[in-house]
């Protein structure tokens, strides 16, 4: 496909998310549709549409609509390459005269929600200007180097005799960012051996401040795909729990934990084998310290939905503090950047339960790296 049809192909596949689709099942479908398209064509449609999805205020605004065609055009007016809306073979026609845009304003020019903006500026203080302009931009690729199977030195070679260049990453000893050819990843040998896994930098720092010490019994309480239960599975001796409110998130983890030589039981009742010496909860959010892989996410967020999400942290955190033996530990983890989720949600808590402590917490952003992430630590009496 040349440039032209690829722009032409993003454009199409945007209207079908404006339209309410996922990005993903668009894509997908696009992708089903167009035999034609070689993997990097489908990548290169991809990385268009999730960088119209981040920067979709002021490209609407310099492409003169919120369509996928003003996205796209918005988004090669911004660099210099208004000339691939040439008409010529699959290239998207020419710009007409009404769609001649606008520079934006300074709001949109933030990219976000304007409705949350309010709440972000505080939470952020002064960082907020960098955060947001951050959250424009891809995220970058990070893997955690499976302690259990190799060291961090051992991943960077298995992973460069195989076209990849990964570097250490100092958010976590055991993180590494991808800098060259991240899409070979999941058919490398390192990652079906088990020595690395996918993981933001981020959250395995959250993992590494974890008290984990060989024997204690643990519970992944929000486990979801399981790759914290990996990662605390690779740190300690655990006898080791993941639950999810749906299970079916967690599918592939057995699979994932016998690649990576690690054991986890899944449970349903995690009450059943109660009481731990400590739980994690990462807790459903707003995720909005992730936003720059899922663009999506910003954008359908509302007032209401973060209300309610707000809601269900509060009554997580409630279930599990009867699942703490006397004295363990209470983790609770986002990945937002919003004060309400993170240390609002943490004194709510301990005012409903003051036989709590916290003993202490930490808010990550992407500006050092990773995705946006708060965790705290807490302790029962």
């Amino acid at each position: 496909m040349t440039p032209g049809a690829r722009l032409a192909a993003a454009i199409e596949v945007l209207d079908r998310v404006l339209a309410g689709d996922p990005a993903e099942k668009a894509l997908t479908n696009w992708g089903r549709a167009s035999r034609f398209a070689g993997s990097g064509d489908r990548a290169a449609v991809r990385d268009i549409v999730y960088d119209a999805l981040r920067r979709r205020a002021s490209a609407a605004a310099s492409g003169g609509a919120l369509t996928g065609r003003g996205l796209v055009l918005g988004l090669c007016r911004s660099a210099g390459q208004e000339a691939l809306f040439s008409g010529e073979g699959h290239a998207p026609a020419p710009p007409r005269p009404e769609e001649a845009g606008r520079e934006p304003s300074a709001a949109e020019r933030l990219d976000l929600p304007d409705w949350l903006v309010p709440d972000l500026r505080q939470s952020l203080g002064a960082d907020f200007g960098a955060v947001a302009e951050a959250l424009r931009s891809r995220a970058p690729v990070f893997l955690r180097a499976n302690l259990l199977k190799t060291d961090v030195a051992g991943a960077v070679t298995a992973l460069a005799e195989e076209g990849i260049v990964a570097h250490p990453h100092p958010l976590a000893k055991t993180a590494l960012e991808v800098t060259e050819n991240a899409r070979k990843i999941q058919t490398s040998r390192a990652y079906r051996s088990g020595w690395v896994e996918l993981q933001d930098a981020s959250s395995q720092a959250v993992v590494g401040a974890l008290p984990l010490v060989d024997g204690m019994k643990v519970l992944d309480h929000c486990a979801g795909g399981g790759g914290k239960t990996l990662a605390m599975a690779a740190r300690a001796r655990l006898k080791l729990l993941a639950h999810d409110a749906n299970q079916r998130r967690m599918a592939d983890l057995p699979d994932r934990a016998k690649r990576a030589g690690v054991t986890v039981s899944l449970t349903e009742r995690p009450e059943a084998a109660a009481p731990y010496d400590l739980v994690l909860v990462d807790a459903p959010c707003s995720g909005s310290g992730s936003w720059r892989r899922d663009p999506e996410g910003k954008w359908r967020l509302t007032p209401e939905a973060l209300d309610q999400v707000v809601a269900t942290q509060a009554a997580i955190l409630d279930r599990v503090a009867k699942m703490v033996r006397p004295g363990g530990s209470l983790a609770y983890a986002t990945c937002s950047l919003l004060g309400r989720e993170n240390r609002g949600q943490v004194e709510a808590f301990l005012t409903r339960h003051p036989g709590w402590r916290l003993q202490r917490d930490h808010a990550f952003t992407p500006l050092q790296g990773g995705d946006g992430f708060y965790l705290a630590l807490l302790q029962g009496s």
